[in-house]
């Protein structure tokens, strides 16, 4: 856990620097004078993340593919698709010396709050199903496939280089909010693992600045 968090710090130094060029556009939203305050195709966009977990045993990565649309400066809201796999390796202390191989899909959506410009609050509501393969790994028995379905609801904080109505880069770090035990975002104990998100999207409709 102390790496993952200090690697996300040294990461959001470096993109930092890097950005000092281009500040009058970072985090940019502009109107673009068509009237009122209704939808805009420019604010809509496409895009999808990829997520990493780590807990010593336990070891999930997965992808998320996401449609969402910008309502202004601060939030950008959207639905999004998962798939991930899980795996637990084997330990006589850990887990009776099981060896665990999962796979997950869903759907859910998010919301993303900038209260500062490349900082956001991330909460992601998901329904999963899950189908898992059980092996003891001292007799060498696999057990019957079995299948499960757990909500689950993802809290986090993440960095991002976000232009309204062009491009957003971001990355965030978040745990499962709930307690479900068949979420695929919890270990074997019932702890929360840290899941690592990175995710680009693409505006559908560019503007000009």
């Amino acid at each position: 856990m102390k790496k993952i968090v200090i690697a996300v710090c040294f990461f959001i130094v470096a993109q930092q620097g890097m950005a000092q060029h281009n500040r009058q556009q970072y985090n940019t939203y502009v109107d673009d004078g068509n009237g009122g305050n209704g939808f805009k195709k420019s604010n809509l966009f496409v895009g999808g993340s990829l997520n990493l977990g780590y807990s010593g045993y336990e070891f999930n990565v997965g992808g998320a593919p996401e449609i969402g649309y910008s309502l202004n400066k601060w939030v950008d809201v959207g639905i999004l698709a998962n798939l991930n796999y899980t795996s637990i390796r084997a330990d006589p202390y850990y887990d009776a010396n099981q060896r665990y191989r999962i796979f997950t899909y869903g759907a859910g959506a998010f919301a993303r709050f900038y209260p500062i410009r490349f900082l956001f609050v991330i909460a992601e509501p998901e329904y999963n199903w899950t189908t898992q393969n059980q092996r003891d790994a001292s007799s060498g028995y696999n057990y019957p496939t079995y299948s499960q379905q757990a909500p689950s609801l993802l809290l986090g904080v993440g960095y991002g280089q976000r232009i309204v109505g062009r491009t957003n880069f971001y990355i965030a770090l978040m745990f499962d909010a709930l307690s479900n035990p068949a979420s695929p975002y919890r270990d074997i104990n019932n702890a929360a693992i840290p899941i690592l998100k990175a995710g680009f999207d693409i505006y559908l409709h560019q503007r000009r600045y």
